[in-house]
């Protein structure tokens, strides 16, 4: 199945305007994004980001998105999901300062940068993690495994090689995994997993 489609608010919009122009500016110093068009990064990243609004876990656990580069999916979410604490992971100095720099500059206050190696990331148990084109699944288990609450939930949006990644991962996780279409990406597949646990003898 699809997510349903995520509407976002006035004020939400006017933000991710703002961003997006924050992103072209500091996107012409370093490389953020490799598109440097607003309209193909409002189709290609913002919408890819924001279908995620709808799988959210309920509540105002705090969320943390891992590498989070430019700003996706964690800082475009951020905009939108005000209620719970964002938590951005992402090593690259110069990239946490942009992230640093928005935050600031679009009000979101509930919005913690880490310039650091996930390893290293301060963070408190998480309701909700997130991780878009940042490493192959079983890694990202394995962060998911340390840093989720019980109950918690990751979304891994994936290219053509979810199910290959899945199966890889069976061989040293359990977990329960719901699949979503992505509908920005045709061959994409958003994962939604939770009890994710080491796999016993």
């Amino acid at each position: 199945m699809k997510p349903p489609p995520s509407a976002v608010s006035r004020e939400t919009e006017q933000r991710l305007e703002s961003f997006l122009g924050l992103l072209l500016r500091w996107n012409a110093r370093i490389n953020l994004v490799a598109e440097r068009d607003a309209e193909t990064l409002r189709r290609r990243h913002v919408a890819d980001s924001l279908q995620l609004l709808s799988l959210l876990p309920p509540g105002q656990g705090p969320a943390a998105d891992l590498g989070t580069g430019g700003g996706f999916p964690g800082l475009v979410l951020a905009t939108a999901d005000t209620a719970r604490p964002w938590h951005l992971v992402e090593s690259d100095k110069r990239k946490a300062a942009f992230l640093t720099t928005a935050a600031a500059e679009l009000g979101l206050s509930h919005v913690t940068v880490h310039a650091c190696r996930i390893e290293a990331a301060t963070l408190p148990l998480l309701a909700l993690l997130t991780a878009r084109a940042l490493a192959p699944l079983p890694v990202l288990l394995g962060h998911a495994a340390r840093l989720l609450a019980p109950d918690g939930s990751a979304l891994f949006p994936k290219g053509r090689t979810a199910e290959s990644e899945l199966t890889a991962a069976s061989a040293d996780w359990t977990m329960q995994v719901e699949r979503f279409e992505s509908r920005t990406e045709p061959d994409a597949t958003i994962l939604r997993i939770t009890g994710i646990r080491r796999a016993g003898p």
